[in-house]
């Protein structure tokens, strides 16, 4: 006699019948990064280097005052520094950017016994101006440094953000990844097909501001006032060559070459 034991089913998660029962999960195909043999890769990088006149000139402009007065210190700071806004803007077109920057005035304490007193009140305006005219800018600079208790700094050369400069340094700079990339396809015996990622790192290399350090510092006045019926002569100012760098990296497919044994 045969005896048939049925044990009872243990409930599981419910089945689409809709899913199979077999599926094997899905993976991402591996990317090949150094190409294949039916579309092997080349990866070069394109630099780029040119030497320009500058386009602009930056120079700073601090407007000193000093008194016991506290009054009298701000009146004179202000008739000084309209003093030397008026020639500034007196140069029209030439002068591209005028700005005002910090204004202070403070005391100047000294020890009385055991307490303090003020013993003179000093006041400070600076101004920054960029020029297009270096003739001009030297005038300006002398005239200007010819104030009493005037400072004047710089000048500080650069190109315009939107020069064209950078643009020209940008293709030349992919040319030339274009050059090296076909230079190489025609050692192997065959040509460039096709263009796969062209990255910036970089265009352009400047410092901040735009500007390149500042040149030697050319003028300073911080003295009495000046004669009236003179005119200082003209500063001669060289402008300073300006460096533009472009980087770009570039990958390029290749038709397969025939490499003979």
């Amino acid at each position: 006699m045969t005896v048939t034991v049925r044990r009872p089913l243990t409930p599981g998660p419910p089945r689409c019948d809709s899913e199979p029962m077999d599926a094997a999960p899905t993976t991402p195909t591996p990317r090949t990064p150094y190409g294949t043999p039916d579309a092997p890769r080349v990866a070069v990088r394109g630099e780029a280097h040119l030497e320009v006149d500058p386009e602009i000139a930056r120079i700073g402009i601090t407007v000193n005052a000093r008194g016991t007065d506290r009054r009298d210190t701000l009146n004179d700071l202000t008739r000084r520094n309209t003093t030397a806004l008026d020639l500034i803007k007196s140069y029209g077109d030439t002068v591209e950017n005028l700005q005002t920057g910090a204004f202070s005035i403070s005391p100047r304490l000294t020890r009385h016994g055991r307490a303090e007193r003020v013993r003179a009140y000093h006041g400070r305006v600076h101004i920054t101006a960029e020029l297009t005219d270096f003739t001009a800018l030297g005038e300006l600079t002398s005239r200007l440094a010819d104030l009493d208790l005037t400072h004047v700094e710089g000048p500080w050369w650069a190109l315009r953000p939107d020069s064209p400069t950078h643009r020209r340094a940008r293709q030349q700079a992919v040319r030339e990844a274009v050059q090296r990339a076909r230079e190489y396809a025609e050692a192997l015996g065959t040509d460039l097909a096709a263009l796969i990622e062209l990255a910036d790192i970089g265009a352009e290399n400047t410092p901040a501001h735009g500007y390149d350090g500042p040149a030697v510092m050319r003028s300073v006045a911080y003295g009495g006032a000046a004669d009236p019926d003179t005119e200082p002569a003209p500063l001669d100012l060289e402008p300073q060559r300006q460096h533009v760098y472009a980087q770009v990296n570039a990958r390029f497919t290749m038709t397969p070459p025939r490499l003979n044994p």
